[in-house]
């Protein structure tokens, strides 16, 4: 790769997301299923119970937005919403048994893309990849939480 890391660096990253993105749509398509639907069932399989506000804020959502896609989901039998014990214009959401099998099947798929994605990189080396984006987003996370100026802490190397 020619170029400096400040020239190719944020390119390469945006890059890299729109492709998986393509990619997984493309590939989540083979189950009857978009991307979006496939990332709310997984929030909801990993916190079943979760209120459908929490759930746009994670996702970064528009409320209406996420509305639709559950509505979907809904209506595939795949999620339930159910009122909340204490409020009851809460709505909570929960997995249905016949989302089970579809997310076993999704797993596989997010195994297949993975795999593909890593082709040629051995197993220490992605672990050093994903160990160096999870630096990477907490270096951007504290950068939000703490503007321009002020001090961040420990100092950040390259390499």
């Amino acid at each position: 790769m020619s170029g400096s890391v400040d020239m190719n660096f944020l390119f390469t990253l945006g890059e890299v997301q729109r492709m998986m993105r393509a990619y997984a749509d493309k590939q989540a398509a083979r189950y009857g299923i978009t991307r979006a639907q496939w990332a709310v069932l997984a929030k909801v399989e990993r916190t079943e119970g979760l209120k459908q506000s929490e759930l746009a804020e994670q996702m970064e959502m528009q409320p209406i937005t996420l509305t639709r896609l559950i509505d979907r989901l809904c209506d595939a039998g795949w999620i339930e919403r159910r009122s909340d014990a204490s409020d009851r214009r809460v709505k909570r959401l929960y997995l249905k048994k016949a989302a089970r099998p579809l997310l076993g099947k999704l797993g596989g798929l997010r195994s297949e893309l993975t795999a593909t994605a890593l082709e040629g990189i051995n197993p220490a080396d992605a672990h050093r990849l994903l160990a160096q984006l999870e630096a990477i987003k907490e270096n951007v996370r504290n950068a939000i939480q703490h503007p321009a100026g002020a001090p961040l802490g420990k100092e950040q190397q390259f390499g």
